[in-house]
């Protein structure tokens, strides 16, 4: 595989865990400087020191809340100070939180999954563009879900957010046409990170079941799709990916085995 992504500077949202973790350690191998943000910066830290010991150029973290526009300005204004420049945007973070029907949802729960599936990726992709567009041949790649394309019960403002997220990514592609960045999405189905842990509120009876008698995608399946994405051309643009583990065929059909 060609190296595109040695020495270029590629910025991860939601870097303290899941894809956006493994995704920064496998820009790490390839030779990239990190610029990493999330909420837990301890986490974030070990990550970056991870990064390190793998070969990035360089890795450098500073806390993002992609839900607070001052938290989002302030660290663009970090990465320009940093770095000057961004080649690819990771639009990560994001999360998923109940499963309850409409009739029974809560306001904050619908406004923690939209603050950042949808409006985290606006403010983000708005603060950090200066910093692209001198540079043609850069990539944003936004980290979207099945459910933006298949709607299911006791998802709604989820599938909502990631439906959001996906018009969102095809808005910027029409709107960065001409000026030599790209956009596009990954798409996954069920994978086994934080994501069920913090959707079901710990517990860990339907977090096992989620994934009982499936081998579901891992975040090192969805980092190396994100990262292969990213690695193309400046003439290609990969604008959507869907990926999902093969027991799994839609969001409502997912053959399990005995385990």
């Amino acid at each position: 595989m060609n190296n595109r992504l040695k020495g270029k500077w590629a910025l991860v949202t939601g870097a303290s865990s899941g894809f956006g973790a493994e995704t920064a350690r496998q820009l790490a191998d390839l030779g990239a400087n990190l610029l990493l943000g999330a909420r837990r910066e301890d986490r974030l830290a070990q990550v970056a020191a991870d990064c390190q010991a793998r070969g990035a150029a360089s890795a450098h973290i500073h806390k993002l809340d992609v839900a607070d526009t001052a938290s989002v300005n302030a660290f663009a204004d970090w990465a320009k100070a940093t770095a000057g420049r961004v080649d690819v945007l990771i639009n990560n973070a994001g999360g998923a939180h109940g499963v309850e029907r409409v009739e029974d949802g809560r306001d904050a729960d619908w406004e923690a999954m939209f603050q950042s599936n949808a409006l985290g990726i606006l403010r983000v992709s708005r603060a950090v563009l200066p910093l692209m567009k001198p540079h043609p041949g850069g990539i944003i790649l936004n980290i979207g879900s099945i459910a933006g394309r298949v709607a299911y019960e006791g998802g709604s403002a989820y599938c909502a957010s990631k439906a959001a997220e996906r018009s969102i990514t095809k808005a910027l592609r029409l709107e960065l046409n001409g000026t030599g960045l790209r956009v596009g999405t990954i798409d996954p189905g069920m994978a086994e990170t934080e994501f069920s842990m913090v959707r079901l509120k710990g517990d860990r009876e339907k977090v096992d079941a989620v994934y009982k008698g499936v081998e579901p995608l891992d975040a090192g399946d969805v980092a190396e799709a994100i990262v292969w994405a990213a690695n193309r051309p400046p003439h290609v643009c990969i604008d959507e990916i869907l990926m999902m583990c093969t027991a799994q065929a839609a969001p409502y059909k997912v053959h399990r085995g005995e385990g």
